[in-house]
């Protein structure tokens, strides 16, 4: 366990539909943490535009500067909480800075089998790539934390989270060299104040809900270019899945 006056930064890297909104939501009931929801998002639809859902409005609304954003992330954390939630998407960082300009955060990374994740996503945007899944960068940050560390980071799984989520969520805590809070079972229905603008798009489910959702089902049946995408996510998802907590 780290010491009681030094706090503890997560930085929490997932690709989309990795009910990452939801371990957002998780984390954030804790009265120990604060929360941020993808920090450098309006960054790179900047850099990059992509044209998401809401993309404008997230510009228009964050701070689209690489370095003050990491600056931030790095700085003081929000009310002076012993804890910092990050909720971070690798393929989000195309501009200067990346996982390596945050050596003093806790790196952890959410992974969801790839069928799941391209089911939820196509309902919610123009699937045109496998590379707007981010499995491949999320592997490629998994990599550059292990040997920056010399041992393996924290890897948990959405299903094993929906499956047992006080089981998996103590397994994690530990992992992250924090203490276990029962808080993080439950939350407030409704959008949060933390919650990015984007949230009016993608968050109806997790708005909806004031826990995780039920354990998962089989593998939803996908064909033609939706099951391509994620037999091409499919290597990358295992090589993770290796290393996850179980439970």
């Amino acid at each position: 366990m780290r010491s009681a006056v030094e706090p503890i930064r997560i930085a929490m890297w997932s690709g989309p539909r990795n009910i990452s909104t939801a371990m957002m939501r998780s984390f954030g009931a804790r009265p120990d943490c604060a929360v941020s929801d993808e920090p450098f998002y309006g960054a790179f639809l900047k850099a990059t535009g992509e044209p998401h859902p809401l993309a404008d409005e997230t510009i228009a609304e964050m701070d689209c500067g690489w370095e003050r954003v990491l600056a931030t992330q790095s700085g003081n954390v929000p009310e002076r909480r012993k804890v910092w939630y990050q909720k971070h998407m690798p393929h989000h960082m195309v501009g200067p800075v990346s996982i390596a300009d945050m050596p003093k955060h806790t790196h952890a990374f959410l992974i969801r089998a790839p069928e799941r994740v391209v089911a939820s996503y196509r309902a919610k945007n123009e699937l045109r790539s496998p590379e707007m899944l981010g499995f491949a960068q999320l592997r490629s940050y998994f990599d550059r934390e292990k040997d920056r560390l010399g041992q393996v980071p924290v890897v948990i799984d959405s299903d094993t989270i929906l499956t047992n989520p006080k089981v998996a969520l103590s397994s994690l805590c530990e992992g992250l060299g924090i203490g276990w809070d029962p808080s993080m079972l439950s939350w407030e229905k409704g959008p949060h104040p933390e919650d990015g603008v984007w949230g009016a798009h993608w968050y109806d489910k997790v708005n909806a809900s004031t826990g995780f959702g039920n354990a998962p089902g089989p593998l939803p049946e996908l064909d033609g270019e939706y099951l391509k995408a994620a037999e091409a996510c499919r290597e990358d998802y295992e090589y993770l899945f290796k290393h996850a907590i179980v439970v």
